[in-house]
Order: structure tokens, then sequence, then C-alpha cells
């Protein structure tokens, strides 16, 4: 059962980093981010960062990896933010 919990979290995790994905690209391909709230975005990154300090906290490899890789395309999409406005 412990195996399924891993694969339900990782699967729950993939899903929801890779729904970044087509912002991040939408958002360098067009060089627009005005329709995105930068208060938004920080406070996704950081809840998504404490996530990942407590999936560290907890030793939860699910947790771990969604959260690294959410904060960085979040991040990515910040540094679009910032630099295109």
């Amino acid at each position: 059962m412990a195996d399924f919990a891993v694969l339900l979290g990782l699967a729950a995790g993939a899903l929801t980093t890779l729904c970044n994905v087509p912002q991040l690209l939408r958002s360098w391909k067009t060089k627009s981010t005005h329709d995105i709230s930068l208060v938004w975005l920080v406070m996704l990154a950081s809840g998504v960062l404490l996530w990942l300090v407590y999936g560290l906290l907890i030793d939860s490899l699910p947790v771990i990896l969604a959260n690294t890789f959410t904060f960085v395309l979040v991040a990515g999409i910040i540094v679009l933010k910032l630099s295109y406005g």
C-alpha cells in the first residue's frame, strides 16, 4: 500500500507541476505577462517553497520532487514577469 501511496503522490505532483509549463511557454513565446499577477506568483512560489521544506522534513519523495520542479517553473514565470511586465 505504501508503494501505491508514493505512486499516487508522484502522479499528483506531476500533474500539478506540469500545469505550469504551458503558462511558462506562452509567456516566453508572447513576451507578455501583463495578465499574470506578481502578487499571486510570489505567494505561490512562497507556498511551494514551504511545501518543499515540509517534504524535506518528512522525507517525502513525491512532495520534494513536485515542489522542487514547481518552484523552478514558477520562478521562471516570475523572471519573465519581471522582464516583460
